[in-house]
């Protein structure tokens, strides 16, 4: 468990803060991550990696010469939001072009993306290669299906040394696609990890057994099965990375990795009957590595990673690489320097994860806002009927976090639960800040980009995309009928579809969503006011949501757990369950009548 904190919703913050302290003449803190102390020299390309916290070295210790240019940090197991991405991004860039490149995992998948896609439309460079080495989570035939573990080290250093020698941003690219394409690794934890504040593990591993195919965000593994002598548990782990050898494959580098609480001693005792069974099967080890790369809080267990080597993978394998949590080789020294070029400049103070857009040292001031005409009397007061239908889903969400977090840990990574609750919190807060004759439009907005950028995750990017949606299709018309909350309603959930990538029967949110929003189409269109409909639609996503039990995950961290998860619900449509149940007890309530039921000098 976690020992020393201050506050567990400041764990990351402090930790950030303190790494970067302590390695200031490597790395700078920005808002989101940290980058060079030392810019990139102009033309290069920005190697960008991150991913939730909570596995040190990964991602922070990672930021250095030979490795990455920023890493943007998020919440303990948690990805970092499309606003950490782009900040980080535009902190480390030096006109060659942007690499991001991180472990697939669907949160970081829609955070990251977005942020490329903005990028691009500003002009910059920017391209993504997925990191797919865990050859437990999907069959070698859906290797693109597969989640990233230990392997990242892998790519990090190719993309790394590519990009500082100086190779244009397609070489970088497809350099890392090649090291992706032969990295393999294979994991088991003995105990589950802890989140700071918490008083248990995330999952438990039966006495005497061992829990082969282990995530780094605190997931049990695939299966449990007797413990093994080290010998034996050598092969356990090389014997699946050794079925996906490349033909042309006689060299490796070879790294065994503790997830946090394996002593060192264990490591070595593992390592030796590792490299004893690689070799039998005739492979020659390259700079054998077996320390702490990739961990999980302070999970019990480890991980094998083999990356097969050919020339090109070789020789930029063997490049110095100097970060604090990685060296090798001797790199040049080269004084710190702020953004500008002047040595040893003090960095400014920031909070990774703060929503301020101009704590970018160097970045351009945003232009002003389009000027748009003051709200419509309808528009706002249904931005105060959106206030009050945030607070109470604070409220609800307050009141079910743990078990929704609990439901999480069956088969993720157990943040669900507080990961809406941070979100939701920080959807009120912006809400409750905007010009209180704001519209709809404009309330839902900043809940929706408030909520994204605090919460992360996948969950975070799309309850916050979905609130953006729900805003702009009310806009700010003269009245707001029923159907256009309707109408409202189904854009949203367009909207997470498309961002998320699910449909109906993959056991996420929308399968409680989806209900919800034919429900309301349906009773709208008898002509009902809001309350009956809304009461309807709830009714509709409590069933979708207890129909997921039965579900069989086929998107998301759950995915690889499919045989955990069925017989419990989706905590993604059980919280939407909960909050559409009290935004349609609210509707009932005299603040909340329908916009176009209250004439203009009522809503003043």
């Amino acid at each position: 468990m976690t020992r020393i904190f201050e506050d567990p919703d400041s764990f990351v913050a402090d930790a950030l803060r303190g790494f970067a302290r302590a390695h200031r003449d490597e790395v700078r803190l920005v808002d989101g991550g940290v980058v060079r102390a030392r810019p990139l020299d102009s033309g290069k390309v920005a190697v960008l990696i991150g991913g939730g916290s909570g596995h040190y070295p990964a991602f922070a210790g990672y930021v250095g010469e030979g490795l990455a240019a920023g890493a943007v940090c998020g919440n303990i197991f948690t990805s970092p939001s499309t606003a950490q991405a782009l900040r980080v991004a535009h902190a480390a860039d030096a006109g060659g072009g942007i690499l991001f490149t991180y472990g697939r995992y669907a949160g970081d998948v829609i955070h990251f993306g977005e942020a490329e896609k903005r990028l691009r439309a500003d002009g910059i460079d920017a391209r993504t290669v997925l990191i797919t080495d865990d050859v437990a989570s999907a069959p070698a035939d859906s290797i693109d299906e597969r989640r990233g573990i230990a392997g990242i080290l892998c790519v990090f250093h190719i993309a790394g040394a590519a990009a500082d020698r100086g190779d244009p941003l397609d070489e970088v690219e497809r350099l890392a696609r090649l090291a992706k394409s032969r990295t393999r690794s294979h994991g088991v934890a003995f105990a589950g990890c802890t989140l700071p504040g918490a008083d248990h593990a995330l999952f438990t591993v039966p006495e005497g057994q061992m829990s082969i195919g282990l995530g780094i965000h605190g997931e049990p593994g695939v299966r449990d099965v007797a413990h093994q002598p080290a010998s034996e548990l050598a092969v356990t782990l090389a014997e699946p990375l050794l079925a996906e050898r490349p033909d042309d494959a006689s060299r490796a580098v070879v790294l065994l990795n503790g997830l946090g609480s394996v002593t060192p001693e264990e490591l070595f005792v593992l390592f030796g009957f590792v490299v004893d069974h690689l070799e039998s099967r005739g492979v020659e080890v390259v700079d054998p590595r077996c320390g702490e790369f990739v961990t999980s809080l302070d999970m019990a267990g480890v991980s094998l990673t083999v990356l097969w080597l050919d020339d090109e993978l070789e020789e930029l394998w063997s490049a110095p690489a100097s970060a604090p949590g990685f060296r090798k080789g001797t790199v040049a020294a080269a004084a710190p320097s702020a953004p500008g070029g002047a040595p040893g400049a003090a960095s400014p103070p920031a909070t990774p994860g703060s929503a301020s857009r101009n704590s970018v040292p160097g970045s351009a001031a945003p232009g002003p806002e389009p000027e748009r005409p003051p709200a419509t009397a309808a528009a706002q007061h249904a931005a105060r009927v959106a206030r009050e239908l945030l607070h109470a889903a604070r409220d609800a969400v307050a009141v079910e976090a743990d078990r929704l977090g609990e439901l999480d840990a069956i088969a993720g990574d157990g943040d669900h639960g507080i990961g809406m609750l941070r979100g939701v919190t920080a959807a009120v807060g912006a809400a409750d800040d905007a010009d209180p004759a704001a519209g709809v439009r404009e309330v839902l907005q900043a809940a929706g980009e408030a909520w994204s950028e605090t919460a992360g995750g996948t969950s975070g990017a799309l309850w916050g995309a979905a609130l953006v949606r729900l805003g702009e299709s009310l806009g700010s018309p003269e009245t707001i009928t029923p159907a256009d909350v309707s109408a409202g309603v189904s854009a949203a959930a367009e909207r997470i579809a498309e961002l998320g990538g699910a449909s109906a029967g993959d056991k996420t949110m929308l399968d409680a969503l989806l209900p919800f929003a034919e429900a309301l189409a349906s009773e709208v269109s008898a002509g009902a006011s809001l309350p009956a409909p809304l009461a309807a639609a709830a009714e509709a996503a409590r069933r979708g949501a207890e129909a997921t039990t039965a579900m069989t995950p086929r998107r998301g961290r759950a995915r690889p757990l499919a045989e955990r998860s069925v017989g419990h619900p989706d905590p993604g449509a059980t919280s939407f369950s909960i909050i559409a149940d009290v935004v349609a007890q609210a509707a009932v309530a005299p603040e909340a009548v329908a916009p176009e039921t209250v004439a203009p000098e009522e809503a003043e």
